[in-house]
């Protein structure tokens, strides 16, 4: 007997901590985001040339565990502890990765010195008036050689880049089989809730490593 996958119902306005957005993430976010298995894969790529023997590694708006699920094998033959850290209490009994589970805002988490921080689609919900601190507190914590990888949505270029940037985001959503009207309930619904984050309040000397639309990963290495 097979699972049916749960489709959720697009709230009004976004949430992540009622249980049906919870149970239907998985399978919303693949549809929303054609590239989320390739990104997923891409990060676990970059992810094993920064986690050492005995490491630890943040996963750092962590949902259900995709990425800690991408870097299970790696964490394993290493050694390394992973911590995921997620604000959503409805996420919590959902979680499948290994390692352990922190119930509360990324910027409200006491870090300790750590080799590597993946924050996949995470900083976009972080209040902007914190991101800047949040993430030079998260960068002072980053050991040296070690690394932040930042994949999220971005601010809009100036312009008619920006016009196709969006087009081809809502390409990639309809050609994924996404009615035109949930593309648009889910775009409203992010309205205060979701805010794209700029490259400049990313420290130091990032890293643009993929770009798809308005999505873009970034990362960043702390110099030796």
């Amino acid at each position: 007997m097979t699972n049916t996958p749960h489709h959720l119902t697009v709230p009004r306005s976004w949430t992540f901590e009622t249980n049906d957005v919870a149970k239907g993430f998985d399978q919303h976010v693949r549809e929303q985001l054609p590239w989320y298995e390739l990104a997923t894969n891409a990060i676990s790529h970059v992810a094993r040339h920064y986690i050492p023997q005995d490491g630890l590694v943040y996963d750092i708006g962590c949902s259900t565990g995709n990425i800690g699920c991408s870097i299970q094998e790696t964490l394993a033959v290493r050694n390394a502890q992973l911590i995921g850290i997620e604000p959503s209490q409805a996420m919590q009994p959902l979680y499948r990765a290994p390692g352990e589970f922190a119930c509360t805002k990324a910027q409200h988490y006491p870090y300790k010195h750590f080799d590597l921080a993946i924050l996949f689609l995470c900083l976009m919900f972080v209040e902007p008036s914190e991101r800047r601190a949040f993430l030079s507190n998260l960068y002072d914590k980053c050991k040296p050689g070690g690394a932040i990888i930042i994949f999220d949505k971005l601010e809009p270029v100036d312009g008619y880049i920006s016009t196709i940037m969006y087009r081809l985001t809502l390409a990639g959503k309809f050609s994924a089989g996404v009615s035109s009207d949930e593309i648009i309930q889910k775009e409203l619904s992010l309205a205060g809730v979701q805010r794209p984050i700029s490259p400049d309040q990313i420290p130091g000397n990032p890293y643009q490593w993929f770009r798809f639309g308005d999505f873009a990963g970034y990362l960043l290495e702390k110099p030796i």
